[in-house]
């Protein structure tokens, strides 16, 4: 007790006044822990004795310690009033004390994580994420990352589309070919930034993580889904079609390129038995569970899109033009068909950039994709001119070139065309995926068991491969696809960001998004028609159930 009261003053406590306080609370680990405790910043507030005599404290804390097992439990250790030696306290700039106040007060996120943790906490404080979100494919894992977006972006950017851009310069020629192609890409470069502008709102906190659900938040949910809903279906469920047909097709041909340079004897399977290989392979891949785990298969295709493209170009050009090239537009038919072929050239262009309904989960720049598309279409139609057929670069490939260029070439180019459609058709199904198992989930308030998840994805799959051999020409209506995609891609996100921002009426942002929404859905009307009478006035053969 000499101790003690050495602190206490001039005026020692009477025995009376010392044995109030027990000797086991001044080791208790609460009295050690508790706030009202003295010290230099928070001197202690004491009420006076009852004998009268006033008690005055020096400026020295006593010393009050805790059992030894006290002090290496981990609520203690972790405490953020206990300091180290490394980590010693400090005090929010406010004063509080309690746990919470302070935690909030202290930047956690280590340093060597920035610039992806600041984003990463930014979200998770100021998101509101939808709780159903945890079990669906698209949204199911958060660890993805600039990369991830990037491999995505460029497997789905550069695809089998960027094949048949020489056929739309055979119709509007050098100059406005080019223009045509320069102002489709700012144009949908302008409304990809909007989207992404979109994609948190920072009034609400809302993060839109699809393209559907954004538009249900512009528009309304009815109308949202009764203006996206349908060609979002369309394009992705189309494009895993047309990659059906392209990847079964190509499939085919390396079969046959292979053994010729071998000289194998080995018969080849029909086309709709290659499609059904092709389906097969793209089933199995599509077991992976959720948009982050298809990342490795992403990049695959980013790295084979660039190189069947650069591969096609390259030895076009390098074979040079062939003899009696033209590069007149071709003027054919009455006025009316003249106007219709000019238009469906303009929705061949809008379908070498269709994927918008996919911005929202892959975000990234398109600066390889342009690198990629304006090489294919210039070099394309320099190299072949008139003489390109409609299916594309890569028939036109082997038309031309099949004796001229080796057997490796010849088979290169093919396996990276089969390998980036394998790669695109799981970036492609998987809104559809995610929208399917959506519909369990709403109703049934939990994820789906790894069988269901299963058995929805083969489904999926094997009706795409009966749509494929059902209608085995869809690959050869890019321009009507374009008209249909076009307001996906440069109409609807003008009219959601004026919804959505509220911008001054009559400012040039609000005449600028008006414009350019007005002309979308205009053009893709236009498109349709055009697409459609194109299509019975060229005769294409429709052969049904008779894949060639």
């Amino acid at each position: 007790m000499k101790d003690f009261t050495d602190h206490v003053g001039s005026n020692p406590m009477t025995p009376r006044e010392a044995s109030s306080t027990p000797s086991s609370q001044l080791h208790s680990p609460s009295l050690s822990r508790s706030p009202l405790l003295n010290s230099p910043d928070h001197p202690q507030a004491v009420n006076k004795p009852k004998t009268g005599h006033k008690i005055k404290f020096s400026n020295t804390p006593p010393v009050v310690s805790a059992p030894p097992s006290q002090m290496h439990s981990p609520s203690m250790s972790r405490s953020p009033f206990l300091g180290t030696p490394d980590r010693p306290v400090t005090m929010p700039p406010s004063g509080a004390r309690t746990p919470m106040a302070y935690i909030k007060s202290r930047n956690l996120t280590p340093r060597f994580l920035t610039p992806l943790g600041s984003p990463l906490r930014k979200a998770l404080h100021l998101t509101k994420l939808d709780p159903t979100d945890a079990w669906l494919p698209i949204t199911e894992s958060r660890n993805g990352n600039a990369y991830y977006a990037a491999f995505h972006t460029l497997c789905s950017g550069i695809g089998i589309q960027a094949l048949v851009l020489p056929v739309a310069f055979t119709i509007l020629g050098w100059t406005w070919g080019i223009i045509a192609l320069t102002v489709a890409f700012i144009w949908q470069l302008y409304t990809l930034y909007l989207l992404v502008n979109l994609h948190e709102s920072p009034e609400t906190g809302i993060r839109y993580s699809r393209y559907l659900q954004l538009a249900n938040a512009a528009f309304g949910e009815r109308l949202g889904k009764t203006l996206a809903l349908f060609p979002i279906i369309y394009l992705s469920a189309g494009t895993c079609v047309a990659l059906i047909i392209i990847g079964g097709s190509t499939a085919k041909i390396f079969f046959q390129v292979v053994c010729a340079a071998s000289e194998c004897k080995a018969e080849t399977l029909t086309t709709v038995e290659w499609y059904l290989v092709f389906t097969c392979g793209a089933v199995l891949l599509s077991q992976l569970p959720n948009l982050n785990s298809i990342a490795g298969i992403s990049l695959v295709g980013a790295i084979t899109a660039i190189g069947y493209c650069t591969t096609i170009w390259a030895v076009s050009v390098a074979e040079g033009r062939l003899p009696n090239v033209s590069y007149n537009p071709i003027r054919i038919g009455s006025e009316v068909s003249k106007v219709f072929d000019v238009l469906n050239a303009l929705g061949i262009i809008s379908f070498a950039f269709r994927g918008h309904n996919l911005i929202l989960e892959i975000q990234v720049s398109y600066t390889l994709i342009a690198l990629c598309l304006f090489p294919l279409a210039i070099g394309g139609y320099w190299a072949y001119g008139q003489l390109i057929p409609p299916s594309g670069m890569l028939p036109a490939l082997f038309m031309y070139h099949s004796q001229d260029v080796a057997k490796s070439i010849q088979a290169l180019a093919s396996i990276l065309v089969i390998i980036n459609a394998l790669s695109s058709f799981q970036i492609y199904g998987m809104p559809i995926f995610d929208e399917l198992e959506s519909i369990y989930v709403i109703r049934f308030k939990k994820p789906c068991a790894w069988w269901l998840r299963a058995i929805i994805r083969t489904v999926f799959g094997f009706t795409c491969f009966f749509v494929a051999v059902a209608i085995p020409f869809l690959a050869s209506l890019a321009g009507l696809v374009g008209g249909i995609a076009l307001p996906v891609t440069l109409a609807y996100p003008c009219f959601m960001w004026l919804k959505v921002k509220k911008p001054k009426v009559y400012s040039p942002k609000w005449w600028l998004n008006w414009g350019l929404g007005l002309l979308g859905m205009c053009l893709s009307a236009l498109l349709i028609a055009a697409g459609v009478y194109v299509t019975i006035d060229n005769g294409i053969k429709f052969n049904f159930f008779k894949p060639e």
